[in-house]
């Protein structure tokens, strides 16, 4: 089922979401409708906060982007309690994110290229590894969600004063998006 996604302004997205055990309810279901969902949207990576759920899941589909970047050909993971352990910031990157949350917004954020990542698959198996390039952006990216924060917490003070009545117009639910949307209630 495609769940509607939450836009900017709504309280979940600013939570910080809770890891879940292996009896979390339905979760297999919710897994799917997240994949759905991302399909849906056509977007690359979806969190549980943006579809209203306060908790440590994500799903991160580069297989769209395979035609571009080769390597990532077949790459679809669910991301069970994520936690970045570390950050090698000696080498960063500046790249144009957006957000299904904040449709129509996109800003140059800077990142660092390689993390230390934690994690369950869907089958509940540990993972610890060290990602670098751009899977590493997109899972920075989408654990924010995970810690309340949002793309446009790392621009500058000055870019975010510029795109303020843009993040108002969100929060007042005027926008467009071709994706099915939980808007901020007024």
């Amino acid at each position: 089922m495609v769940l509607p996604i939450y836009i900017f302004g709504q309280p979940v997205l600013r939570k910080v979401a809770d890891d879940i055990t292996p009896d979390y309810p339905d979760l297999k279901k919710l897994i799917v409708d997240m994949w759905e969902t991302l399909a849906e949207s056509e977007g690359i990576g979806l969190a549980a906060p943006q579809i209203g759920r306060a908790i440590r899941l994500s799903v991160i589909d580069l297989d769209v982007i395979s035609e571009d970047f080769p390597e990532y050909k077949g790459f679809r993971q669910v991301f069970i309690n994520p936690h970045i352990i570390e950050v090698d910031d000696s080498k960063t990157d500046t790249s144009e994110e957006g957000c299904l949350s904040l449709p129509a917004i996109h800003e140059k954020v800077v990142r660092p290229t390689r993390i230390h990542v934690e994690w369950d698959d869907e089958l509940f198996q540990h993972h610890d590894e060290w990602i670098e390039g751009y899977l590493a952006r997109v899972m920075q990216h989408e654990f924010d969600h995970l810690d309340g924060k949002m793309f446009v917490d790392h621009i500058s003070p000055l870019r975010k004063q510029l795109i303020k009545s843009k993040l108002k117009a969100l929060t007042q639910g005027r926008y467009r998006c071709g994706y099915k949307t939980k808007p901020v209630k007024r």
